[in-house]
């Protein structure tokens, strides 16, 4: 018995076969980078730490998806792709720019549909409106990077907006029919550890379909890492954050797909947390702690989505 819903999963109830995401960089930039908001990005922010080497702006957007395919066909034999716009802010663009990248994105026969990463702060009608007009063909998922519920933390990491926004982005996405995703941080320094797994309960009263899950990683080039040089704080040991995580995903409704159970950065470029252990190791080990104390998502959490009634 699966002891979490995960995203493979729910892809191949819904399309009858395996998805593979094609990642892809379309050139964007952020608010809180072009001077907007700000011109450091949030404190933990270095693209670098999730950028595949393969997802690159210096390609043309069709150049990157063909190449993406290909590389995933050979390795998997793929035959259904989602297309996922990653880094920095990809609706942060007049909506006629966004219409035509994601149109050409979708325009692959076996692209099935769209990722889409951005702010809460970066949507409105008119981009929505395009988003729900896409959705009626393709499978469109918006991922919003609520990153914590907590207002002081979001005021920590110089997030640029408050939880309020992350609120109204949410349903403003859902009530156009728009599948919508969320993005955590856990471990922040401004949180306790029983606030962080609040949010599982937080999350689990709102029409959030997908989660990412990040522990929080101090990158070189960040002003996190200048803020931990100065006064280092406690990050997540590795044992600590697998009995955290399933913790937090006992707490997790049931019908939430988790898309990513924790962060992985290039090591030449993480300064802590280290944790040694290959992605397929820290997988195995969630899994082998699940099973070990018996732990499902959604066991400390009532089926009723409506409520939520957590304890």
């Amino acid at each position: 018995m699966k002891r979490y819903y995960y995203f493979g999963e729910y892809l191949k109830e819904i399309f009858g076969k395996k998805v593979y995401k094609v990642n892809v960089d379309a050139g964007f930039t952020c608010p809180n980078r072009d001077g907007t908001l700000g011109t450091t990005g949030c404190i933990y922010c270095n693209n670098n730490s999730f950028r595949p080497s393969s997802c690159t702006p210096t390609k043309p957007l069709k150049e990157q998806i063909l190449d993406g395919i290909e590389y995933l066909k050979q390795r998997y034999k793929a035959k259904a792709f989602l297309v996922y716009f990653q880094p920095y802010t990809n609706t942060y663009a007049p909506t006629e720019k966004l219409e035509k990248l994601y149109k050409e994105a979708l325009q692959h026969p076996e692209v099935v549909g769209l990722a889409i990463g951005t702010r809460p702060d970066c949507v409105d009608e008119e981009k929505l409106e395009l988003l729900k007009k896409l959705s009626k063909s393709h499978m469109i998922i918006i991922e919003y990077g609520m990153q914590s519920m907590y207002d002081k933390s979001l005021k920590y990491i110089k997030r640029g907006h408050d939880y309020a926004t992350f609120l109204k982005a949410v349903y403003d996405t859902y009530e156009k029919g728009i599948l919508v995703g969320a993005h955590i941080i856990v471990g922040l320094p401004t949180e306790t550890k029983e606030e962080s797994l609040q949010m599982a309960y937080e999350i689990n009263r709102h029409p959030i379909k997908f989660l990412k899950i990040h522990q929080l990683q101090v990158i070189k080039d960040t002003v996190l890492a200048q803020i931990y040089e100065k006064n280092p704080f406690p990050v997540f040991e590795y044992e600590e954050y697998l009995d955290f995580l399933v913790d937090f995903i006992e707490r997790l409704h049931p019908d939430i797909v988790i898309q990513r159970l924790f962060a992985t950065s290039p090591e030449e470029i993480l300064i802590a947390p280290k944790w040694k252990h290959s992605k397929q190791e820290i997988l195995n080990d969630i899994n082998r702690r699940f099973e070990e104390r018996n732990a499902r998502q959604g066991s400390k959490c009532s089926l009723s989505r409506d409520r939520a009634l957590c304890y």
